[in-house]
């Protein structure tokens, strides 16, 4: 297998972009960042919740910390397609993930309850994200979420990165990323969602251009746009509520986790 990043911690930053908007922040960008040597690549992922979908539930309430889980491939996946399960943290407006990889088949068979040998895969991330699977128990696949990606990175600062992704689409059933990527659509056609990625503050230069194109941050979410449009649609039949125990109110340990995880 490749070597790949498996611990993050950033600033993520998200837009909307009409088709013009992202013509315009494209050109610029061209001068200070390439696109990586995967070009375009269809991203495809499988989301986790409980039953009662408690963690985009939470996550929508906007607190102070949030979590997820989830699984992803880059392109169509099959038995050994090299597959990467994801912990991702947001404490105080800053992003941890934690990653690992592993042949796809061997990813499912440990989340249906294989967690000793996820924890030889690798010490801490694994044991980290075993405590999350016992945590919340009944922990499951309940999504899926696919879309075309180009992502760049900066010419002189490989640190800096910004992805564009199209065509966003979920499912909430054929869980299995084996199926292929198809689903219904999040965005309106010719939307793109544009993420930055950075350590530290952003450009000046960057920001004054984005201004210039009327390009203003906003909080959305892949997994809590599609959770939102298949509610509105009737797919799951689930009072829309925050849960009881928030996200502010979860065990002061994995708190302590998401502010040192990368220490």
């Amino acid at each position: 297998m490749n070597a790949y990043q498996s611990i993050f911690k950033r600033y993520e930053k998200k837009y909307l972009l009409t088709p013009a908007q992202y013509g315009g922040i494209r050109e610029y960008l061209n001068t200070i960042a390439e696109v990586d040597k995967y070009g375009q690549t269809t991203i495809m992922n499988i989301y986790f919740d409980t039953p009662d979908w408690r963690l985009i539930r939470t996550s929508l309430a906007r607190p102070a910390y949030k979590e997820k889980l989830r699984l992803r491939t880059y392109g169509a996946a099959d038995g050994e397609k090299e597959a990467f399960l994801e912990l991702k943290k947001k404490y105080d407006g800053i992003v941890y993930k934690r990653r690992i990889s592993l042949p796809y088949r061997a990813a499912t068979s440990f989340l249906a309850g294989g967690y000793a040998a996820l924890e030889e895969k690798d010490v801490q991330i694994g044991k980290e994200i075993v405590w999350f699977l016992r945590y919340y128990k009944d922990i499951a696949p309940k999504m899926v979420i696919s879309y075309e990606r180009v992502a760049m990175a900066g010419k002189e600062d490989p640190d800096f990165r910004v992805t564009f992704d199209t065509g966003i689409r979920y499912r909430t059933d054929d869980l299995d990323l084996t199926a292929g990527s198809f689903g219904k659509e999040v965005l309106s056609e010719g939307t793109v969602l544009m993420e930055l990625k950075i350590a530290g503050a952003m450009p000046l230069a960057l920001s004054r251009k984005m201004a210039e194109l009327g390009i203003f941050g906003t909080s959305v979410s892949k997994y809590g746009c599609a959770y939102t449009k298949a509610y509105a649609e009737g797919e799951l039949a689930i009072p829309w509520t925050v849960p009881k125990r928030a996200a502010q109110d979860m065990p002061a340990k994995t708190v302590r986790t998401a502010a040192a995880i990368v220490a």
